[in-house]
């Protein structure tokens, strides 16, 4: 598969074979402005040009991502929920608009900001406040499980969005991985629904969306201008909503607070955001979508090495299924 970023070249770009693409149709690639900029050589301006690639990008944003609940719950040490994410935001944005300002990018056509709001509303600011939320009573172990169902419905969210279809091997997969995600889910809270579920499920719907809506810009725009002018776009908000949680939560600077906090702003809400988009991009919003069954597992890991969290049993046996699931979802036809 070959990608090149519309920030490169003005010529048309064939995307091979992601279901969102239908096939190795020719994609017109965005008009961009010669001081449009672009990232540096070997900063990953371009879209990845191999499926290879693609899958790399985002098993790293995948592996960004599953740090977020463990050092959210670091961030929680020293500052409250709304704080945190205010704060986080604002850091984010102001990361990725001197990364904009320094490349002298051009603000997106005005066609695109639609799909940026969605994106802002609920990859920069619903996810993160809901879950943050959730976090205040659940554990990280707990709420990594049920967010592992985000795979399936960012792929649901992209079959309504884009009109991808599928093959039925690759939902028979998705749904194994789900069911296994589910049961996992289960088996730590009793089956009990708690107020912090309803938190992580709401926040399920709001990340598709985002992921969703993101990686269909990603295809138009490299995929680190997509969370940059979102989150530049939440920028005001942000400012706003931190002067007020600030003014109002109590802050109590620990290392481990500062560290949560920097790493949410930087490796969670930008830099994980960036390869995450790109990847989509390559591989398709279904396909890449799967590769998230393992960031539950990923932060189980992480909660046992950071928090000192215990693991059941059953965790290595529902490693085994997601990592299978995984498998067939990425070598099934699209």
């Amino acid at each position: 598969m070959r990608v090149k970023s519309s920030a490169i070249a003005h010529r048309s770009v064939a995307v091979d074979g992601g279901p969102e693409a239908g096939g190795s149709r020719p994609v017109p690639a965005e008009p961009r402005p010669a001081d449009a900029g672009t990232l540096p050589s070997g900063a990953g301006a371009a879209v990845p040009r191999t499926r290879a690639g693609g899958t790399l990008q985002a098993a790293l944003g995948v592996t960004a991502f599953s740090l977020t609940f463990p050092a959210t719950a670091w961030g929680l040490e020293s500052f409250g929920p709304f704080s945190l994410v205010a704060v986080r935001s604002v850091l984010a944005a102001v990361i990725a608009g001197s990364c904009l300002l320094a490349l002298r990018v051009r603000p997106p056509a005005r066609r695109h900001w639609a799909g940026l709001a969605v994106v802002a509303a609920g990859v920069v600011l619903g996810f993160p406040l809901l879950t943050t939320l959730a976090l205040r009573t659940s554990t990280t172990a707990h709420a990594a499980v049920v967010v592992g169902l985000l795979p399936l419905t960012t792929a649901l969210f992209s079959a309504l969005r884009m009109g991808t279809r599928p093959s039925r091997t690759f939902w028979t997969a998705a749904l194994a991985g789900a069911a296994a995600v589910i049961a996992f889910t289960v088996t730590q809270s009793g089956g009990a629904l708690t107020a912090a579920d309803l938190y992580l499920f709401a926040a399920l719907l709001v990340c598709a969306a985002g992921y969703t809506e993101g990686g269909r810009l990603a295809r138009v725009m490299p995929g680190w201008q997509v969370i940059g002018w979102a989150l530049v776009l939440c920028l005001p908000l942000s400012v706003a909503g931190a002067l007020l949680a600030l003014s109002h939560e109590p802050v109590q600077l620990s290392a481990h607070g500062v560290a949560g906090l920097l790493w949410v702003a930087a490796g969670s809400q930008f830099l994980g955001l960036v390869v995450w988009y790109r990847g989509m991009a390559a591989i398709g919003i279904p396909k890449a979508s799967q590769l998230q069954l393992a960031q539950p597992l990923l932060t189980l890991v992480w909660s046992v090495l950071l928090l000192g969290e215990q693991l059941t049993p059953a965790a290595p046996l529902t490693a085994a299924a997601v990592l299978v699931c995984i498998a067939v979802t990425q070598r099934s036809s699209a």
